[in-house]
């Protein structure tokens, strides 16, 4: 089969230098519209009227949308070019951003909560197969890059949100959850103009059908380990703000707690990849982060108003637990088809055990009045953590435990269970090998 000529080494370098960039605002997006609850979760239940229980629903919404929207992401990607899904999912988020502030129903904000976790959903199943396909020996720095941006667009969500709503007055949140629209916006440009990459071929991809991962112990371990760090983190963004609100600390001071907690995780963020792709450094830098969950945990059990920033900065070095996931992911499959199938079955079912933690804190809460299930639930979930992270720290590759790869040149027969390849470009369809 006749390959595309590559292009111009200029060329090429422009269209590295726009990907690139397209990665990383996608990247500093894909947390804003979550980071920007928690400051102000009491003003939302207010200006709802809703009760904790229906809090604590809000707070596990991105999660569940992330573990259900992004299964969408291969078959997408199979049919239409990568940049142009993403480009439409960003301008979704966008719309979503806006619909969930427009008008006082619970009912609309949350349509409008699923609309605007389109571009994250989407953005987290995609991007690591991105990089490994056009940055293949960069994958560390790549890594490190959007997930810097991540942790940069998340802490700027949660140390602003606050401010913004009280400098506004009346209604104060609507506008500081509704800003990051115009960010959602100008991330969506780039990817329009993302050119096919040099060289594809329908003939060059190898395959892996996401079914066939079921069968597949490294992707299982993968899920809970990534939805066990994710339960993580969404209880810190979703719950640690209102929790130092209830011990007696005030809203501006909670939210920049918290927000510094997020920006603990910016140098942490592009510095943990580039270590997690020595195998030598894994368990250690997993150790490390462990340690830091449970004292950071235990300071805010024990003592939540003397040295929180101290509690709140252990919680961020632990968070570093979602960088080292994400290098792995692109170490753990041989080619950008399976890292990126390795990584929407693991984001999916993790996203979905995730989404549990959340809803249940804000359902103990409203049920006992405190936080005593929260500590509960995060220390359980610290003891797992350290023991699906041990495992998934021994190196193998996911392609080696699934007997449903395709080799390059098979040809799709109509009727057998044709299966559509996420990230090929151009769109191919495949057929498993029997």
């Amino acid at each position: 089969m006749t390959r595309a000529a590559a292009p111009a080494p200029e060329t090429s370098r422009r269209g590295l230098v726009l990907v690139g960039t397209a990665i990383v605002l996608t990247g500093f997006n894909l947390r804003t519209a979550v980071n920007s609850v928690g400051p102000v979760l009491e003003e939302i239940e207010h200006g709802l009227g809703i009760s904790s229980g229906l809090a604590g629903l809000i707070t596990s919404m991105p999660l569940i949308c992330f573990a259900l929207i992004g299964f969408a992401g291969p078959p997408l990607a199979a049919r239409f070019r990568d940049g142009h899904v993403l480009a439409a999912a960003l301008l979704v988020m966008t719309l979503g951003l806006l619909l969930r502030v427009a008008v006082p129903s619970i009912w609309v904000f949350l349509v409008g909560t699923v609309a605007t976790m389109v571009g994250g959903a989407l953005g987290n199943v995609l991007l690591p197969g991105l990089v490994k396909r056009w940055f293949p020996d960069r994958t560390g720095l790549l890594v490190g890059a959007y997930s810097t941006a991540l942790a940069v667009g998340g802490a700027v969500a949660s140390v602003s949100t606050a401010p913004i709503a009280e400098a506004v007055g009346a209604d104060g949140w609507r506008w500081a959850l509704g800003i990051w629209a115009v960010f959602a916006l100008v991330a969506a440009l780039p990817w329009l103009a993302v050119p096919v990459r040099p060289g594809a071929s329908r003939g060059g991809h190898t395959a892996v059908r996401l079914r066939a991962l079921g069968r597949s112990r490294l992707a299982w371990t993968m899920a809970a380990f990534f939805g066990l760090q994710s339960m993580q983190a969404y209880v810190i963004v979703g719950w640690t703000a209102q929790y130092l609100r209830d011990q007696g600390m005030s809203a501006h001071a909670a939210g920049f707690l918290v927000g510094l907690n997020a920006l603990i995780v910016i140098p942490l963020n592009a510095v943990v990849p580039l270590g997690a792709v020595r195998q030598h450094l894994q368990r250690p830098m997993l150790l490390a982060f462990v340690a830091c969950y449970l004292a950071g945990w235990t300071g805010l059990l024990v003592a939540p108003l003397t040295l929180t920033w101290l509690w709140v900065c252990l919680l961020g070095l632990g968070m570093g637990t979602f960088a080292m996931i994400l290098a792995l992911f692109g170490l753990r499959g041989r080619t950008p088809e399976s890292v990126g199938a390795l990584s929407t079955v693991a984001q999916g079912w993790g996203y979905a055990v995730a989404g549990v933690g959340p809803l249940l804190v804000g359902l103990l809460r409203g049920l006992t009045g405190g936080y005593t299930g929260m500590f509960v639930l995060v220390y359980a979930g610290v003891g797992l953590l350290l023991v699906t992270g041990w495992s998934i720290c021994r190196e193998r590759y996911v392609d080696d435990e699934v007997a449903g790869l395709v080799a390059p040149g098979d040809r799709p027969v109509p009727g057998r269970d044709d299966v559509e390849v996420a990230g090929a470009e151009p769109p191919v369809t495949l057929r498993p090998r029997e």
